[in-house]
């Protein structure tokens, strides 16, 4: 099978594009006008998110006087609401088609964020966030699930891989998280509610957009399964009308649970951004300070270098191989601060095991998010996809619910930065595991 692919990719170079290096721009120009609009609305989703929620905690224990449980509550249920809740988005998609989800996620994010801007008791408070994280909800999963079938139409027609395509949405994405807490620190110098007001007319911008060139109704069945030949044996016959059918397919889909699993443990290694390597850079330097330094580090070199790697891993890899090279590559950027943790580093020396760790899970997640996301489209059926990729991100959120309770448990404990970091490299780990397992079926029926 590996053979096979590698003539595949061969052929699809010959044919598909030139034998020299394209640059990210390129790779931008090359795609179709409706799938660059799908890469501008991630850009614009999370400028407008960013611009308010890194804030919203200082917001609520500030400017309201929350108590800190207070606090972390009105965000767990934000995530919550979103995350947990993806599953519905998808399966409104696949039953609706993207567009009106997509506009009613719109509309639930501009009413949310105007909302917050006015919401001062704690009940008007959570109601808001909670609208805010629902509208996430619905039109993530569907711009997600519509880039990744456009992907797939787009590489049958023109040879152009899917994983590339699927990383400038990705990198879009990372864009808006860089570009937006820059914005929303200019809008908090006059207050926190015009931050809210300038979220939502970002969102204004997008419902419009959105409008005006998204296709309406349910998109139509591609000529061929949007798992491609590598699974054409598999599919069903009709589309499901149900989503309690697309839930039992799931359920019974054993590569895709394995792929949940997967991506679960990326996005637990993810979390520990949030929990804990904050602890380790205050034991480095007493105070948070380098946090925003370590992020902004993280969220520039996705954007500058996600295209070319997908570029080079795509002509080297398959989508599984770059799933599990992108978590072992996390993994060691865990063991490294494990490793470094007896020596007791402090200062600028201190802060080399944390910007390690940070540069290991920035490049390991260029490597399997969108080899990730392509899987999704090789290991379920093209009318299920909407589904798919909300059931990949609420498992995902429920494993990072409980494995962040972990980790916080592990760190109250006191058992010090090596047990805890050592404890944490067994994560990645066990997601290379389950990407091994994954088996994508060729036109035979036969896994490889």
């Amino acid at each position: 099978m590996t053979r096979v692919r590698r003539r595949t990719r061969s052929a699809r170079r010959g044919a598909g594009r030139p034998r020299t290096s394209l640059g990210s721009l390129a790779d931008i120009r090359a795609l179709p006008p409706f799938v660059r609009l799908l890469a501008a609305t991630q850009l614009a989703f999370n400028i407008g998110f960013f611009a308010v929620l890194p804030y919203l905690a200082e917001h609520l224990g500030g400017a309201l006087g929350m108590g800190g449980w207070l606090v972390g509550l009105v965000l767990g249920l934000r995530t919550f609401s979103q995350q947990g809740l993806f599953v519905v988005g998808g399966a409104l998609t696949d039953r609706y088609g993207p567009r009106p989800v997509v506009l009613a996620g719109c509309v639930l994010r501009i009413a949310g964020f105007l909302w917050l801007g006015y919401a001062q008791q704690t009940a008007s408070v959570i109601a808001a966030v909670l609208c805010v994280g629902f509208a996430a909800a619905l039109f993530s999963p569907a711009v997600e699930s519509e880039t990744a079938r456009q992907a797939v139409r787009h590489e049958q027609a023109t040879g152009h891989p899917r994983a590339r395509t699927l990383a400038v949405f990705s990198a879009s994405g990372q864009a808006g998280a860089f570009l937006g807490p820059l914005l929303g620190s200019l809008l908090l110098l006059a207050d926190f509610r015009t931050a809210t007001f300038a979220g939502a007319l970002v969102f204004v911008a997008v419902l419009a957009g959105h409008w005006h060139w998204m296709p309406r109704g349910r998109p139509e069945p591609a000529a061929g399964d949007v798992r491609g030949a590598a699974t054409s044996a598999h599919r069903s016959a009709a589309p499901p009308r149900r989503s309690d059918g697309a839930l039992r397919a799931t359920v019974r889909n054993g590569p895709f649970l394995l792929l949940c699993l997967a991506y679960s443990t990326y996005l637990l290694a993810y979390n520990q951004l949030y929990l804990a390597l904050p602890e380790e850079v205050v034991r480095a330097t007493g105070s948070q300070g380098a946090l925003g330094w370590l992020f902004a580090l993280s969220s520039l070199l996705v954007v500058c270098a996600q295209l070319p790697v997908t570029r080079a891993v795509g002509e080297r890899m398959s989508h599984r191989a770059a799933l599990c090279a992108g978590l072992a590559v996390v993994a060691a950027g865990f063991l490294t601060v494990a490793a470094l943790a007896p020596f007791g580093l402090t200062g600028a020396a201190g802060l080399v095991p944390a910007a390690v760790y940070v540069l290991a899970l920035t490049f390991g997640q260029m490597l399997a998010v969108p080899a990730a996301r392509a899987l999704v489209t090789e290991l379920v059926a093209e009318e299920r996809l909407g589904f798919s990729m909300g059931a990949l991100s609420s498992a995902a959120g429920a494993v990072v619910l409980g494995g962040s309770a972990a980790t916080g448990a592990l760190i109250g404990a006191g058992l010090g930065p090596a047990a805890v970091w050592s404890a944490l490299v067994c994560v990645p780990v066990l997601g290379v595991a389950a990407g091994r397992a994954v088996r994508v079926r060729d036109a035979a029926g036969r896994a490889c």
